[in-house]
């Protein structure tokens, strides 16, 4: 759903920016937020229950400016009824696999026998992804930090290609009567699929709910957040952890995200964001050496993708003896996709044990306390009367109502000239 920026009148002086260039850890980022008058540490001690309904709760904030977007592209003050979690979707038997499958690839000429080699994944896992699972999980997770530090708002649940899917969840708030909501996407990043595609996908199911649909607003990426890069530093140092000790002293860390067509990269800040967390966890466990790899791609070889893949920089590592282990840590993903589960703890592992080259895969940041805590932390960013806006790293908080050339749909490949 497209808003526009200028609807929003400038109200500087009233959000506090933290965030650290350089060697501020994540432990002092959020000490600091907390010290802040009216911040999001010191919002948690006020008194919520005036939060339990729309009609209670006062309109707050003013505009919030970040640093590294236009002006006007920050929208605060807003009055919520509801959370919106957004997020992919998957299937969770055989029979809904090819179905799911389907729906994912609708409206693309995608051979059959592809969408059948796709499907021979999720037979190794009983036809099962396990992201609706944990979604189940972080929807509750967060529906109880809410609950107990406030605002008070019901958590509705949407997926972009399976049940529940966004159009009924948005049916479910309309006969609800919400009429404004936050939508928190499972997605840390910036590029069209992970950011764009969504809201689009909104804007579709607020049509089909027709007249009364809920508006709704999309929290900002989160990957340079503190409690984002905070677990992923554990998960990775958890990782370390498990290897062999003689294999830990020339180990690499291999943080890794799902490859993008290049022409969809070209226009977004997906690689420099990607590029900006895995700084962030590196140095927050004091390494350097570490790499950005891709896996996952798909879509004919003749398109160019974000390289290289998770299994040649393997190979590479092992020809080389360059690395006495490697930790695969899947930055890329909140949760465990399929993608995850086959291409890593499947595919990688497998050639790892070929290579005798001990592998270990670190932990996404699932419903991680922390990780809950960031998204009520986002939800009370946009309502609190001082917006704290906190980041770690040089690039600053991003924005919270994209512009409106922000990652665009991929540039398709020119049909070859008829002669």
């Amino acid at each position: 759903m497209e808003t526009n920026p200028s609807a929003y009148p400038e109200r500087p002086g009233n959000e506090k920016i933290i965030h650290s260039h350089t060697n501020l850890s994540v432990e002092n980022c959020l000490a600091t937020e907390a010290r802040q008058p009216g911040s999001l540490a010191s919002s948690q001690r006020i008194d919520t229950a005036g939060y339990g309904n729309a009609e209670s709760r006062s309109r707050q904030q003013g505009l919030n400016l970040c640093p590294n977007c236009p002006s006007g592209h920050n929208r605060t003050g807003m009055e919520y009824d509801a959370v919106l979690l957004v997020s992919f979707g998957g299937p969770e038997s055989n029979e809904e696999v090819m179905p799911f499958l389907e729906h994912v690839l609708r409206g693309r000429n995608v051979p059959r026998e592809r969408m059948l080699a796709v499907a021979e994944h999720y037979d190794h896992f009983g036809g099962k992804s396990p992201i609706n699972q944990q979604n189940r999980e972080l929807r509750a997770a967060l529906h109880a930090e809410l609950d107990r530090l406030g605002p008070r708002l019901p958590v509705y649940w949407g997926n972009r290609n399976w049940h529940p899917l966004l159009r009924d969840a948005l049916a479910q708030m309309k006969k609800d009567g919400v009429r404004r909501a936050l939508a928190f996407v499972t997605s840390a990043y910036s590029s069209y699929s992970g950011c764009r595609q969504y809201r689009e996908n909104i804007a579709d199911a607020q049509s089909q709910a027709g007249e009364g649909a809920p508006e709704i607003d999309k929290l900002r990426v989160f990957y340079n957040h503190p409690g984002f890069v905070g677990p992923m530093i554990e998960r990775v140092r958890a990782g370390l952890l498990q290897l062999p000790a003689e294999a830990r002293g020339r180990a690499q860390v291999v943080y890794t995200a799902h490859s993008i067509p290049r022409s969809m990269a070209e226009t977004c800040d997906y690689v420099k964001q990607l590029e900006e967390a895995c700084r962030l966890v590196s140095e927050g466990l004091e390494r350097s050496g570490d790499r950005l790899v891709f896996q996952s791609r798909s879509g004919p070889r003749t398109q160019p993708w974000l390289e290289p893949d998770v299994l040649d920089h393997l190979r590479d590592l092992r020809e080389g003896e360059s690395a006495s282990g490697v930790v695969i840590a899947p930055i890329g993903f909140i949760s465990d996709h399929m993608e995850v589960l086959y291409d890593l703890d499947t595919e990688a592992r497998q050639l790892c044990a070929e290579l005798e080259l001990p592998m270990v895969r670190a932990a996404t940041v699932g419903a991680h306390p922390q990780f809950v805590s960031m998204i009520r932390q986002l939800i009370v960013e946009r309502m609190s009367e001082t917006p704290v806006r906190i980041a770690l790293g040089g690039f600053g908080p991003a924005h919270d109502v994209c512009p409106a050339d922000c990652c665009p749909a991929p540039r398709r490949p020119a049909a070859p000239s008829k002669t």
